[in-house]
């Protein structure tokens, strides 16, 4: 059966485009390269923070603009292990969920995954291949309720084919996170220039543009990694990266490495978080139409399939009577399900996907929740992005009280370091990494939100098959992260059926959690 209905180079690029779904193999890039307990925030006095983070706000934006080149590559640096793109090919994957998901003001049915094929060549002449794969995720970070799903899905697939040829004719040699620093002002220009082409009712905007290069970056990362034998998260110490994090994030980061923000080896379990979309069935009288394919249908269910100890709650945000009839009947079918498992302690997040009109929303929810449900209030173990993405747009509407209550974690608004800044000085107290966001970028964000002692957890675009892992692996990585999100295998689990044998610790979840033990493979170990 015909697959390919295009092929053409340019630049080093080669672009496919798939006529039909297929499912990818795992073992089919291994084999191209066979021959060769959560720290809790503790609360600050509003207004000390708000003075001492502005004011480092404005010292790191500086420092970070006087740092050599921060996001170029600088000549005469120290000699150490580069690569250098050759080739850069990418094609794409189509699935239907298998109940829809609903979150915030979306409501989505399908995926489009983006895989991203890097051919790469090592100083002394060697070749390289390397792997990356992302879902699309358009509806999340490209939401407009002007353009369709099919308008924006299209932009970022113009988006990608730019991203492949300016990736494809990057010639300098280097470090990923380098080359990816270097190449992101490119992207960001090529996001602009895609929108004026197709007369976008709205600009692509910067997080999109993210995801849209986030499997390139991953590529690129996989590619160094197999160069050098080893997995990716052992190449970001002295001994690969050229410069130390001064470079990338000014005078404060002098002498650090992203080495010292990173395990050498992978945590050996994830909690999962398992989401509860705002459709979602809760009980059986929820269900109008059974799915019938033999995977779960209820919350209780679920729970008691997979051992869950960690759900997450998706909310309206703008109907306070709702969220805690959700929340609430949430928690009473959930303690129902763990009386029965014999399960004393499990916790949840909260996510209003920017629904919120304001932080008073959300004190006035946390208020009357903890009356109405005591317990299910403590078991609260965060609380995500509760309201609109652009803080520069509101700055008055700081997180301060609430983040006393739980951690308040920025999700949607998180697009670079000045983003993360910003939002720790309006008092939101946790970040939400996501792989989508690309390798390079959220390593440098993990690194200073580790260093100023922020909450962490990581969240996927309900990544299936190499995404995931790339996302597992992230989380593995990263000190102090509290849990990671794996939400493919409830609604899109056809695009995990080619991994599940050789990931079983990923793709087969026990006791709510993800063996993530064997995530230290060459590259980022996917393939």
């Amino acid at each position: 059966m015909a697959i390919l209905m295009a092929r053409r180079r340019t630049s080093g690029t080669t672009f496919i485009e798939t006529a039909e779904p297929r499912a990818l193999d795992p073992g089919e890039h291994q084999r191209q390269n066979e021959p060769n307990r959560q720290p809790r925030v503790h609360p600050v006095d509003e207004q000390d923070t708000m003075a001492r983070s502005h004011m480092y706000r404005r010292t790191f934006l500086r420092s970070a603009a006087l740092a050599p080149a921060a996001f170029g590559i600088c000549r005469g640096a120290p000699a150490r292990a580069r690569i250098r793109i050759e080739e850069v090919r990418f094609s794409y994957q189509d699935f239907r969920y298998r109940t829809p998901y609903r979150f915030g003001a979306q409501t989505v049915d399908r995926v489009t995954l983006l895989n991203v094929d890097c051919t790469a060549r090592t100083g002394a002449g060697r070749i390289v291949r390397g792997f990356g794969s992302m879902t699309m995720g358009n509806a999340w970070s490209f939401p407009s309720k002007t353009m369709s799903y099919a308008t924006t899905l299209g932009a970022m697939k113009a988006l990608a084919e730019r991203i492949a040829r300016i990736t494809g004719g990057y010639r300098d040699g280097g470090h990923p996170v380098d080359i990816n620093c270097a190449l992101e002002p490119d992207y960001l220009k090529a996001a602009s220039e895609v929108s004026t082409e197709l007369q976008l009712a709205e600009p692509i905007p910067k997080l999109c543009t993210l995801v849209t290069a986030s499997p390139f970056d991953a590529a690129i990362h996989d590619a160094y990694g197999k160069a050098l034998g080893q997995s990716s998260y052992l190449t970001y110490g002295s001994d690969c990266m050229p410069y130390d994090l001064s470079h990338y994030l000014g005078a404060d980061y002098k002498g650090e490495y992203l080495s010292r923000y990173v395990l050498p080896k992978p945590a050996p379990r994830m909690a999962l978080y398992h989401s509860v979309g705002a459709s979602d069935p809760i009980v059986e009288s929820d269900i109008r139409t059974r799915v019938g394919d033999g995977l779960p249908e209820t919350l209780p269910e679920w729970i008691r399939y997979n051992g869950l100890r960690r759900i997450k709650i998706k909310l309206a945000g703008n109907d306070i009577a709702w969220d805690l009839a959700r929340v609430i009947g949430i928690d009473r079918a959930t303690t129902e399900t763990q009386r029965e498992r014999g399960v004393a302690e499990w916790f949840y997040s909260l996510d209003f996907n920017e629904q919120c009109p304001n932080v008073a929303y959300l004190l006035e929810f946390l208020r009357r929740l903890k009356e109405q449900d005591a317990a299910g209030f403590e078991r609260i173990q965060y609380v995500e992005q509760p309201t609109a993405r652009d803080l520069k747009a509101d700055r008055a509407n700081v997180m301060h009280a609430a983040a006393k209550l739980r951690p308040v974690v920025i999700d949607e608004s998180l697009t670079d370091i000045e983003s993360l800044m910003l939002a720790r000085e309006m008092g939101y107290s946790g970040a939400a990494l996501k792989a989508c966001k690309g390798q390079s970028q959220v390593l440098l964000m993990a690194a200073v939100a580790a260093k100023h002692k922020m909450f962490l957890c990581v969240q996927d675009l309900t990544c299936p098959g190499a995404s995931l892992i790339h996302s597992a692996g992230l989380a593995a990585h990263i000190p102090g992260v509290a849990a990671i999100e794996a939400n493919a295998r409830e609604y899109v689990p056809a695009a995990n059926k080619p991994w599940e044998d050789r990931f079983p610790g990923i793709f087969q979840v026990r006791d709510g959690m993800l063996d993530t033990s064997g995530l230290d493979r060459p590259g980022l170990g996917a393939v």
